[in-house]
């Protein structure tokens, strides 16, 4: 059985984003970066069904841009993936969903995956298209944002969150694409032996010109930062005097009271 899970590297929420030189996405120095996080939980997901699966199964992690995403790769190879493929593009962040979900469709047309993994969206863009692309333009079934995992003899048992809090189920028979988000799993942390054998496994180093035959169909016009606005005013002291000082503000600065 063919398995593939596709990850992405993407900044560390908790740094200072700020627009590159065309203003266009954000600008990459300085930035610390990490494997995406829901994207972890597809890999453990894709990594528990090899486990499963013993020998009959094979598990590849895919991911798209430049020499710094092999980091990403080397830490899903460590979490238990057999091997990778690194599909090399330096002007990834300029790519929409769309092109995304191309390239991958691309790549699995040429290899049959039975079963593939993605996140349930990235933490950059958010936009959560990819894997639902993926899937219909690949023609395989598909479930997303999967909070419980099962595999019998070709059939997945998905658990689903839905809106509201309610869960649903869904079975799918194989060819599949499930998305993956918190909940799923708790990701394992790679141990040192096993970085140590990530660093022998393959990875084949694609061009993406070789994937990607379509246009954009959206373009980011602009990055930039919210408009600054006035700050609030605090009253302070007691209610009496607060009361009056508030209806004075509403009186003067707005027609709330005219």
């Amino acid at each position: 059985m063919k398995l593939l899970v596709c990850v992405k590297q993407v900044p560390d929420m908790e740094s200072r984003f700020k627009p590159n030189g065309q203003g266009t996405w954000f600008g990459e120095a300085d930035l610390a970066w990490r494997m995406n996080e829901y994207d972890e939980y597809a890999v453990e997901q894709a990594v528990q069904l090899r486990e499963q699966l013993g020998d009959a199964a094979e598990l590849t992690v895919l991911s798209i841009g430049p020499d710094r995403v092999v980091e990403a790769i080397k830490k899903a190879l460590a979490m238990g993936c057999d091997k990778a493929v690194h599909v090399v593009d330096d002007a990834v962040a300029g790519k929409d969903p769309w092109q995304i979900a191309a390239i991958i469709t691309a790549h699995a047309k040429g290899v049959g995956y039975d079963l593939i993994f993605t996140g349930m969206q990235s933490q950059d863009r958010g936009s959560a298209q990819v894997g639902g692309t993926v899937a219909e333009e690949l023609g395989y079934a598909c479930a997303t944002t999967l909070v419980g995992f099962a595999y019998d003899n070709g059939t997945i048992t998905a658990k689903r969150e839905l809106e509201g809090g309610i869960k649903g189920v869904a079975r799918l028979a194989t060819p599949a694409l499930v998305t993956c988000q918190l909940g799923l799993n708790t990701p394992r942390y790679p141990t040192l032996p096993n970085i140590m054998k990530a660093k022998k496994k393959e990875i084949l180093s694609i061009p993406v010109a070789d994937l990607l035959t379509v246009d954009p169909l959206a373009v980011t016009a602009s990055f930039h930062p919210p408009a600054k606005k006035g700050c609030g005013v605090i009253l302070e002291g007691d209610v009496g005097p607060m009361v009056d000082q508030l209806l004075g503000i509403l009186k003067e600065k707005t027609a709330v009271l005219r």
